[in-house]
């Protein structure tokens, strides 16, 4: 009898616990979903991603918290390399850098299970292809960048400056401008700014540099190490030379926002930067509304090219995520033809469907689409596919070097030489 009633406690007690398991995996699954997506905020770019965010949510019936990230793309790199590591699940979708899907496809999920093949056809197929790694669609291209180069139209046309053809013109008239100016009473007016903090946005600034002198792209597609060469010495003695003369010493800590900074109140003539400070030059209420221009980067010399850096960012899925599906719907709702749209006309952001170069309303609403296109499609990319997940080693290795050449630290020549050294047993040879 004492058995039996020892067995009917034991059954009764794992009835209760089958009960309360089941209890809660009910409320687990009655339970509404939640996302989470990490946006930039550079510019505008965190009030445009709320602002999308929020249009899918209405639609869907899901709430989606945003989740801002460091502007520096070092930081947001290292940031999510913790986040992924651990396999946390707090978010789901992760703006990520036109040079990261090799590095964190192994945390992402394959997009193409759920974004039909007939979608991603309306994109740049170059850009596809950079995300595809292993034959896994790990990111969507959410928009697409290229460095460009902003000027002051009035300026120019007060001195009788032509817009600069080549890094020496812009020099020779950032030099003329900026003395003219201060002379006349802007003390505080600078010839050119750019990103010359030890950041990844120096790679993309020194690279544009070096590859309009036809000095190489880093690591070439071969995996070759191209560095140690004296065009490419040339363009970053160009560069050093216009420190404390046509750009400021403290250009040495300035990033894509700190740039925007000086040139957007009135005080430089030239700016390199990604084509959002358009917009942003442009709205109501800047000092220098209605007297922006932008041109393709000027090339290195009479036998250079112009140049400009890839850059963008892809929308991924966390391999962590609780909801995949409905982040994938999330990251193809953002990068659809009418969402690229709307961020154009707002803020200038390139669209990564080519259709949208030939809408007249984007077209109208940054007429630079149209005359930068070939920019934008032959940019020159980071050899992040080729150097793999040692990419952002090699990448600090170079701006680290180049900093050190723009700070009067150490001659361009030597310093090249000891860099290509040091990345070519960095590759173990030619292998990557």
């Amino acid at each position: 009898m004492t058995a039996m009633k020892g067995r009917g406690h034991s059954l009764l007690a794992a009835s209760v616990i089958m009960l309360w398991v089941f209890y809660c995996n009910s409320v687990a699954a009655a339970a509404p979903a939640r996302l989470a997506i990490s946006c930039g905020a550079l510019g505008v770019q965190l009030r445009l991603c709320q602002e999308g965010v929020e249009a899918w949510s209405r639609q869907t019936g899901t709430p989606v918290k945003v989740v801002a990230t460091p502007n520096s793309s070092t930081e947001r790199f290292a940031l999510y390399q913790q986040i992924l590591a651990s396999h946390s699940p707090d978010i789901d979708v992760f703006q990520i850098d036109v040079v990261w899907p090799g590095t964190f496809a192994p945390h992402l999920v394959d997009l193409s299970s759920y974004i039909d093949g007939r979608f991603t056809q309306q994109f740049f197929q170059t850009m596809i292809t950079n995300n595809t790694i292993d034959g896994a669609l790990v990111a969507m291209p959410w928009y697409t960048d290229a460095g460009v180069l902003f000027y002051r139209k009035d300026l120019l046309q007060k001195y009788g400056r032509s817009p600069p053809q080549t890094w020496q013109q812009l020099t020779e008239s950032a030099r003329i401008i900026q003395n003219a100016e201060r002379a006349a009473g802007n003390t505080r007016m600078q010839g050119f700014v750019f990103q010359a903090k030890g950041y990844e946005g120096l790679t993309c600034d020194a690279l544009e540099w070096i590859d309009s002198f036809n000095g190489g792209t880093l690591v070439n597609s071969a995996g070759k190490v191209t560095l140690d060469n004296a065009r490419a010495a040339a363009a970053l003695d160009l560069a050093a030379s216009w420190i404390g003369d046509i750009a400021p010493k403290g250009v040495l800590n300035y990033d894509e926002e700190a740039s925007r900074g000086v040139f957007q109140s009135g005080n430089a003539v030239f700016m390199r930067n990604w084509p959002y400070a358009w917009a942003l030059g442009n709205a109501e209420g800047s000092p220098i509304r209605g007297r922006i221009g932008v041109m393709a980067l000027p090339r290195g010399g009479d036998q250079g090219h112009p140049s400009a850096t890839l850059g963008g960012w892809q929308l991924a899925v966390s391999r962590y995520s609780r909801h995949p599906a409905l982040a994938a719907d999330l990251v193809r709702y953002l990068t659809s033809y009418a969402e690229q749209k709307r961020r154009a006309i707002a803020a200038s952001y390139n669209p990564t469907i080519k259709a949208l170069y030939q809408d007249q309303e984007v077209l109208a609403a940054v007429p630079f689409f149209g005359t930068l296109y070939d920019s934008f499609e032959h940019a020159v990319a980071r050899p992040s596919r080729v150097t793999g997940s040692k990419y952002a080693r090699v990448s600090a290795e170079f701006y680290y070097t180049v900093h050190d050449v723009l700070s009067g630290k150490s001659a361009a020549a030597p310093a090249l030489a000891a860099l290509q050294k040091k990345l070519i047993r960095l590759s173990r040879g030619e292998q990557w």
